[in-house]
């Protein structure tokens, strides 16, 4: 990989599904939508959810993100296959979460993804997450509250 416009295209696809990653974390919404093409397709099909179009996914995003107590997720770098102004990848993840209703998550898993170049740089078209592990067990933890001194 010497051809410098791939490493720029991977380290841009990288740097996307980091934003991803961190929009969702901090709950910036508008920024998480944007990261998505005007028509992009954004699935979680163990959830029902399919989400179509920057208003649709701004909307679910918010509307996820608001049912959870806490909610943390990581990631890890996968494949990146580019072909011209489009590519595809997978990127592996890691959750865990407790719901405002008290269920829990603890889930390892995939992204499978497309990817298109745009006039502001490359977007998702789709992003389709699959479970490979899920616990509900109910989680015991919870964020801390004070200082470490205080725990």
């Amino acid at each position: 990989m010497s051809d410098l416009a791939t490493i720029a295209d991977r380290t841009e696809i990288e740097v996307l599904r980091g934003e991803h990653l961190d929009a969702a974390m901090v709950g910036d919404y508008d920024r998480f939508a944007s990261l998505f093409t005007k028509d992009a397709v954004w699935r979680i099909p163990f959830a029902n959810v399919e989400l179509t179009g920057w208003q649709e996914i701004r909307a679910g995003i918010e509307r996820m993100q608001t049912a959870w107590e806490f909610w943390v997720q990581n990631s890890h770098q996968g494949t990146i296959q580019l072909d011209g102004d489009a590519a595809s990848g997978r990127e592996y993840i890691f959750e865990i979460g407790r719901q405002r209703d008290g269920r829990s998550v603890v889930m390892y898993g995939l992204f499978h993804d497309r990817y298109q170049r745009t006039r502001h740089g490359w977007k998702f078209t789709e992003r389709v997450l699959e479970p490979r592990y899920l616990d509900t067990t109910p989680l015991t933890g919870a964020p801390p509250q004070g200082s470490w001194d205080d725990q």
